[in-house]
């Protein structure tokens, strides 16, 4: 899905809201897990539900890679029912991928040929021959770990250099030199705040995969308010918020409903936009 794709269903749905599938057969509700593959049932109940109401889905590869080949193969499953019941959402593999360049070009070949996925997130810490791999793929994205909103990321990337610049702004500035606002996005924790405007001031155009609101804590009202753009530059990210909602049968019906009200706080931050 290019830029202009994805800007159109950001305004045709009234929503940027990315869907955060990372499913723990641990808290999944218990009348699934007689299944043949509960984390698979799970996952196309809850994307059943709530595509109506966002754009984008994000299954994140430590909640499949840790249940071995079974884990994997409800991944590929989770894919490929996306792939051909949902074309029009977007799909990220939150896998943090990132290694020296003939490794990374396996990496963008398992996401970007075998699973046909929209996007892929992308640690930067090794440089540009670590990424550059993953935008030889027309139509393709990285997304890059810019600011993120665990406790722990003001251990380096609120470091400063000689010159003042943060490691988050050297990333952000030198990254883009590889890539530009049609193929690369950034991930910029919900929780950082105001910290928006310090993003926007080295990456005014990029598209952001905000984490971090909902069970976490971030506000989408701030979010919007110093991270938004003409052309909304936000995927908002809700997992646990929606998916983990209900454990009852009923779960389904409940993650919609979730969907569905942070759905409309999102139409209404976007009705403020001047096109």
């Amino acid at each position: 899905m290019n830029r202009k794709e994805l800007i159109e269903q950001i305004f045709a749905k009234k929503s940027f809201l990315c869907v955060g599938l990372d499913t723990d057969i641990k808290k999944i509700p218990e009348h699934l897990k007689g299944e043949e593959d509960p984390i698979y049932a799970f996952n196309k109940a809850i994307i059943d539900a709530t595509a109506p109401y966002c754009v984008a889905y994000k299954p994140n590869l430590a909640f499949y890679e840790a249940f071995g080949i079974k884990g994997m193969m409800a991944f590929e499953k989770t894919i490929n029912y996306l792939n051909s019941h949902y074309p029009h959402h977007f799909v990220i593999a939150d896998a943090k991928r990132g290694d020296i360049g003939n490794t990374s070009a396996m990496y963008a070949r398992t996401f970007f040929e075998e699973y046909d996925l929209d996007a892929l997130t992308v640690a930067p810490y090794m440089g540009e021959d670590s990424v550059k791999p993953f935008l030889s793929y027309e139509g393709k994205w990285v997304i890059l770990l810019a600011l993120t909103s665990n406790k722990g990321s003001h251990d380096f990337q609120l470091t400063c250099d000689e010159l003042g610049e943060r490691l988050f702004e050297k990333v952000l500035r030198k990254s883009q030199q590889w890539g530009n606002a049609d193929n690369m996005m950034y991930v910029v924790g919900a929780t950082q705040g105001q910290m928006f405007e310090d993003i926007r001031k080295c990456a005014p155009e990029h598209f952001l995969l905000v984490p971090g609101v909902g069970a976490q804590g971030g506000s989408l009202q701030e979010v919007c308010k110093y991270g938004m753009t003409r052309d909304c530059g936000l995927l908002v990210n809700s997992s646990r918020g929606i998916i983990y909602a209900s454990t009852g049968t009923d779960f389904a019906e409940v993650a919609a409903q979730k969907a569905k009200e942070l759905q409309e706080e999102m139409q209404v931050e976007l009705e403020k936009i001047e096109r």
